[in-house]
């Protein structure tokens, strides 16, 4: 088994690396939040101080981290852990982040013998503690053979989508699908309450018809016809707008970059944004129905 380095143990980190504790590896855990340090102890891990020390010590290093600011610093500033890692070890950040950090983060790795993947996930806080997350990674053939094993323990899929960088350009593209179903899905309901059409037969019908997705079968946004969904909840999150926005935001920056057409990203990125700002973000993301409202 390897001794894991394991940095940002939040909503989606600490519950990954509880489920590489209970697959018989050593984790070592770093974050800035001492109680999620202590939950990591409790389940068996090691708490380090700083990410230095867990670059220096890991076989494997597993970064969840917030933004692509925070990958930049940890992995290529002063004492980060490009610089500390020793010449072989497999770093595999699963971060959201944009696809230019992700390659310059890359190729600095690379440069020191390092082997370096980027492998988002999809499947939120409840796939995460289920060890059924979708991983989508990008990187070298070599580093993702010998990451299967590790991300095997913490999900369900695991799907190499190429080079550096591919495994982000996959997630954001996802989640820019998911982004803008979910306000279509939200927009049929709210038209079916307007036309007096009951929300089970709305969904027993599009369920079974052209209109199934995702946000539709697995998420629904209202009460009622799938009971796991954050909507019988009130949207406590599993996935917050926050969190949505900021995805949108990395599709759009991207779409910028790139020169691709995606209207329909933008405007979801457009409504997401007014959603958060009007006092939601820490609410669900399905719960942007209750925006459409009014």
């Amino acid at each position: 088994m390897a001794r894991i380095g394991f940095v940002g143990l939040g909503n989606m980190g600490l519950p990954m690396a509880q489920n590489l504790i209970k697959a018989g590896h050593q984790v070592e855990g770093v974050d800035v939040s001492r109680a999620s340090v202590e939950k990591l102890t409790a389940a068996g891990g090691v708490a380090v101080a700083t990410h230095k020390i867990a670059a220096a010590r890991g076989d494997v290093v597993i970064t969840m981290l917030p933004s692509g600011k925070e990958v930049r610093e940890v992995y290529l500033g002063a004492g980060g852990i490009v610089e500390n890692a020793n010449p072989g070890t497999l770093l595999i950040d699963c971060s959201t982040i944009d696809v230019e950090t992700a390659r310059a983060v890359a190729a600095a790795a690379e440069a020191r013998g390092l082997l370096m993947l980027d492998a988002p996930v999809s499947g939120g806080v409840t796939g995460a503690a289920a060890a059924t997350l979708t991983f989508m990674v990008g990187g070298s053939t070599q580093a993702f053979t010998r990451a299967l094993s590790i991300l095997g323990h913490m999900g369900k899929t695991i799907v190499h989508a190429g080079g550096p960088g591919n495994g982000q350009a996959a997630k954001i593209c996802n989640n820019m699908i998911l982004g803008i179903s979910m306000i279509a899905v939200s927009e049929a309901f709210v038209l079916a309450e307007q036309l007096g059409l009951d929300h089970q037969k709305l969904f027993d019908i599009s369920s079974k018809s052209s209109g199934q997705c995702w946000a539709l079968t697995a998420y629904c946004p209202v009460p009622g016809p799938v009971p796991a969904s954050p909507a019988n909840r009130d949207f406590a999150p599993g996935f917050t707008a926050a969190m949505m926005l900021k995805d949108l935001k990395l599709s759009q920056d991207a779409a910028g970059s790139t020169g691709a057409n995606t209207a329909l990203g933008a405007e979801a990125a457009r409504i997401y944004s007014r959603y958060v700002e009007s006092g939601e973000a820490g609410r669900d993301f399905s719960g942007i129905i209750r925006f459409i409202r009014g």
